[in-house]
């Protein structure tokens, strides 16, 4: 593998190895440190971004499966679900320690690319796997529900 595009930006990839976790890849290999590392096993969400539109654990995704895909992580600028949500994550002042946002943020972007109009409990039951340990679980939910309103 040559290259990969995160962000419409191309990337060599040409010196790391095939199997290094997408998230090491980002922050250690490209210093895109936008996304976090939580647990290390796909569990919280804090490494959360996206595969061709899908949210995925970039802790669990090796380089290799990324090849030829369209990758966006936290620091997208473009990306209008990305900035509509940003913009209601900071009226609704969501992050607390803001560690897990970025993750929650882009898990977010990815219910709302395959669903624009969802509703609460489907906004609820996208958000599940992604953990806030400063439970700001209400405001996230009510963040998105404004970006939905804008989006529709």
């Amino acid at each position: 593998m040559n290259s990969i595009t995160i962000n419409n930006r191309s990337f060599d990839v040409t010196e790391i190895p095939e199997d290094t976790p997408l998230l090491w890849v980002l922050r250690d290999y490209l210093d895109l440190t936008g996304t976090k590392y939580g647990c290390g096993v796909g569990q919280c969400g804090s490494c959360t971004i996206l595969l061709e539109g899908k949210a995925v654990r970039s802790c669990q995704m090796p380089l290799s499966k990324a090849s030829g895909k369209r990758i966006t992580t936290i620091e997208n600028e473009e990306d209008r679900e990305i900035n509509l949500l940003r913009k209601y994550w900071q009226e609704e002042d969501v992050a607390q320690c803001g560690y897990c946002q970025p993750g929650q943020l882009i898990n977010a972007a990815g219910l709302l690319k395959s669903n624009n109009t969802p509703g609460r409990e489907e906004i609820m039951q996208a958000m599940e796997g992604n953990i806030c340990r400063c439970g700001t679980y209400n405001r996230i939910e009510t963040a998105i529900s404004k970006a939905v309103e804008e989006l529709s």
